[in-house]
């Protein structure tokens, strides 16, 4: 158990801005068993999204609530997620061989499809996740409830969409440069059945009030296959920012999945 504590401290450090115990450090070992609890900290950075949320939506309108409710998820991530998708943005949309694109992302600089990917990201992001909340409160009498696994299944699906490459794919970068290639390097069936597990949890908890949002997991998976692959076109396996932009990406077509299936299923 206290093994299980420090691999799960790990992870929430490595990917959050959330204090840890200070003996917690980035271990190859145990950064590579932290694999597993990765989808579990969607549930951590959806319950915090959600609480913003639903405090600011007592006063404020919906639409304000949920920008706050982004604002506070990019805060307990430290804009991890979003960074590694403006550096995808400018390596693929920058970049035309494997080793110009490579060096595009390792830039810590913005560019111009970085900036550009962020705000159209953003404006997907609140108007999918407002206009999904108001169905849900017009609709059903555990409005608050659903809204909270709203939250929980988009953040914990999208990681579990991102880690999964991991488990299917090469790391592309041969240099030791990148804090990403300790997870890349092993991983066994305790960490393919606790990303599974954590990531899709909260996805057939929702399922349950209605059946039909099952079915939000195989666009998800859909473009998450698509990424991979067209990763793998380019650079031959994947990144850690590569990574953090399939959980971006994924977590928009979650959302926009739920509001089809919602309205029109």
């Amino acid at each position: 158990m206290k093994k299980e504590l420090h691999i799960f401290f790990t992870c929430l450090m490595f990917y959050t801005r959330i204090p840890c115990p200070k003996n917690i450090t980035h271990d190859p070992d145990y950064l590579n068993k932290a694999t597993r609890y990765f989808p579990f900290i969607g549930w951590i950075v959806g319950s915090m999204s959600f609480l913003a949320f639903y405090l600011f939506s007592l006063f404020l309108s919906i639409e304000t609530a949920v920008i706050f409710s982004i604002v506070i998820s990019v805060l307990t991530t430290g804009a991890f997620h979003e960074d590694g998708f403006a550096d995808v943005c400018d390596g693929f949309g920058g970049g035309w061989t494997k080793e110009k694109i490579l060096m595009i992302m390792k830039d810590s600089a913005i560019g111009v499809y970085g900036a550009i990917g962020l705000v159209l990201l953003f404006l997907l992001k609140f108007r999918l996740l407002s206009e999904s909340i108001l169905l849900f409160q017009v609709y059903d009498d555990m409005a608050v409830f659903k809204i909270f696994l709203l939250f929980i299944s988009a953040h914990s699906l999208s990681r579990l969409a991102a880690i999964s490459i991991i488990f299917t794919h090469q790391y592309s970068r041969e240099d030791a440069s990148s804090k990403s290639k300790p997870i890349a390097k092993q991983y066994t069936w305790k960490e393919v059945f606790g990303s599974f597990f954590f990531g899709l949890i909260p996805l057939f908890t929702l399922s349950y009030f209605d059946h039909k949002v099952i079915l939000a997991v195989i666009p998800v998976f859909i473009n998450r296959y698509f990424l991979a692959r067209y990763f793998q076109k380019w650079i031959d396996g994947y990144t850690g920012d590569c990574l953090g932009a399939t959980q971006q990406v994924c977590e928009v077509i979650y959302y926009l999945s739920i509001l089809f299936l919602w309205k029109f299923i």
